[in-house]
């Protein structure tokens, strides 16, 4: 049995996850890889997905501590990188139990991709959609779909303008709405599945993760100052990155939301998502528009 301790709330106490695979993209840092270690030590075989080879090596090796493990490596900004990926995950395992799209990037500077498509908006939203339908075949009749969104996409808005487009590029407004875009389609992925199960989470504001990496310098540093501020100055909303991995290994593991589906979460409860992420015409639209931009044909009518 597994040696882990979940925070009280977290709904995981008396959770096994021996024989289920799980996996967590973005898992050789921050959240990730907190998310990784905490289902590795509940008994989880675990896939980690990553771009940094010996980042993603030592976290194996934490894994492996626990319960068996795998490190993929796929560039996101590419989507043939992550086709790639999916298919060497298809060739190694029939069945996943969980797939878990942590994986997440803030750009400073507006670049399009190898696609020619907005950067942010490829990696945060693109590539899982892409990787999920990739992966549909595989998907366990009972397993769930987990994606990391943010309260940042509250006073987000989908400009279908903009999808290949960087002029006026404003970072924080691309990253709103990258995380309106996961809410939106896991909210239509649900709605489109029978039977495993899609939701959404804000993990919390976690300056020790990797998200940053890429963000201006003042913007790194006032991140970095933040983590040094004790919580009377901060009201408590700093998170660190296994606190914010709470929620992730909730919805991932717990036998309490085996059912819950199209939800949004933050500390393990369901929350009301911004009014502009209820909007069914728009998730439906997103879904489209997706469809196109990575030229799939999504197996999930």
């Amino acid at each position: 049995m597994s040696d882990y301790r979940p925070e009280i709330g977290a709904g995981v106490e008396n959770v096994c996850l021996d024989g289920t695979t799980v996996l967590v993209t973005g898992a050789t840092d921050g959240v990730g890889r907190e998310t990784a270690l905490a289902l590795a030590r509940l008994g989880a075989n675990v896939l980690l997905h990553g771009r940094d080879r010996a980042k993603g090596e030592r976290v194996l090796d934490a894994v492996r501590e626990h319960a068996t493990g795998e490190l993929y490596l796929a560039d996101y900004t590419s989507q043939r990188a992550v086709r790639e990926f999916a298919c060497a995950v298809r060739e190694r395992h029939d069945a996943l139990d969980v797939v878990l799209h942590n994986a997440g990037t803030h750009f400073n500077d507006g670049r399009l991709t190898e696609d020619g498509v907005e950067a942010t908006f490829a990696v945060n939203h693109l590539a899982p959609f892409l990787l999920t339908h990739e992966l549909m075949d595989v998907l366990a009749e009972d397993g769930r779909v987990v994606t990391v969104a943010s309260d940042a996409h509250r006073g987000g808005t989908i400009d279908f303008e903009r999808f290949r487009s960087v002029e006026g590029y404003d970072g924080l407004a691309a990253y709103r709405l990258s995380k309106l875009a996961n809410i939106l389609f896991t909210r239509e992925l649900a709605a489109r599945l029978d039977g495993p199960t899609a939701n959404a989470l804000h993990p919390g504001f976690v300056p020790g993760s990797g998200l940053w990496r890429n963000a201006s310098l003042p913007v790194r540093l006032g991140v970095g100052a933040a983590t040094r501020l004790p919580d009377a100055l901060t009201g408590g909303v700093i998170s660190t990155p296994a606190e914010a991995a709470t929620t992730s290994v909730y919805l991932a593991a717990s036998p309490d939301v085996a059912e819950t589906t199209g939800q949004y979460f933050a500390e393990c409860e369901r929350v009301t998502p911004d009014d502009a992420a209820l909007d069914a015409d728009t998730q439906r639209r997103l879904w489209t528009a997706s469809a196109a931009l990575t030229g799939s044909n999504p197996t999930v009518p």
